[in-house]
């Protein structure tokens, strides 16, 4: 489902989701998409980290992964983050990868 505009709550994206099931819905006209266009791994590395996980590099990717909409009230999305870093913790991840998009 896209963001609307200052959403504060996350997406939840399965590991397992392909490229052409993201969407890009930063509704800014100078924002431009052509990385995330020519290359979903610019904004969102699961390919890499899968291969790194292949090379054992490091242990895994995650099977789950989290994505918030940006230009939101911090104070509103406090309660969704402190959710996520719930869910991070029981699912025993050790790092995160934050993408500033």
């Amino acid at each position: 489902m896209p963001f609307r505009g200052r959403d504060p709550d996350c997406r939840v994206i399965p590991g397992e989701t392909p490229p052409d099931r993201l969407l890009l819905s930063h509704i800014s006209i100078n924002f431009d998409r052509t990385g995330f266009q020519e290359d979903w791994n610019v904004v969102f590395p699961l390919d890499r980290l899968n291969e790194l996980a292949a090379e054992r590099i490091i242990g895994s990717a995650a099977q789950t992964h989290y994505s918030f909409m940006g230009a939101t009230d911090p104070v509103l999305m406090e309660p969704h983050a402190r959710e996520v870093a719930g869910r991070l913790k029981s699912d025993r991840v050790d790092a995160v990868i934050l993408s500033p998009v």
